[in-house]
């Protein structure tokens, strides 16, 4: 499968290269800030002790179908940083990452992982830094976000649709 970044200029070769090229194909034809939000409650006193803070982070995938064979994926990650004890909320996020993908010749069966497992892999480096600098802007150390496995994320909530009668969305 190919993989191509196609930017505004899309380069003088890229018409050429699809003429009668059946292979499979994944082109990131945007990405975007689709909503984001940070709050940072206790600013500017801090929070007043020396213990680490739980960090609680939920990821999920939206697909929204737009002109064939373009779709839109959206990575959906929430956050937040807890002190133990009181309760007390540090800071608190949500990001809404996302990105306009070509697939071009791919097997109907295997669109769906590509576009739950492939598509988000791409969009993830960028979600992660705008987190962590984000929480850097708001006065705590950058939080570096785990990678995400999104294979495993999709085989659980595949299990979980089938279960439930309902197509999967991860």
């Amino acid at each position: 499968m190919s993989m191509t970044n196609g930017g505004q200029n899309g380069g003088g070769a890229a018409p050429q290269a699809d003429a009668g090229n059946d292979a499979p194909q994944l082109s990131v034809l945007a990405q975007y800030i689709k909503d984001f939000s940070f709050e940072n409650p206790l600013a500017p006193r801090g929070p007043g002790s020396n213990q680490q803070p739980a960090i609680n982070i939920q990821v999920g995938v939206n697909v929204n179908p737009l002109n064939d064979p373009d779709v839109e994926v959206e990575l959906k990650i929430e956050g937040s940083a807890v002190m133990p004890g009181n309760n007390a909320v540090l800071f608190a996020f949500e990001l809404v990452y996302g990105g306009v993908f070509r697939i071009r010749n791919v097997p109907q069966e295997s669109v769906q992982p590509l576009m739950l497992i492939e598509c988000p892999r791409l969009l993830f480096p960028f979600a992660r830094e705008i987190i962590a600098t984000t929480v850097q802007n708001g006065g705590f150390p950058p939080l570096m976000l785990d990678p995400v496995d999104f294979a495993g994320l999709y085989r659980q909530n595949l299990a979980r649709a089938q279960g439930a009668g309902s197509p999967a969305q991860a």
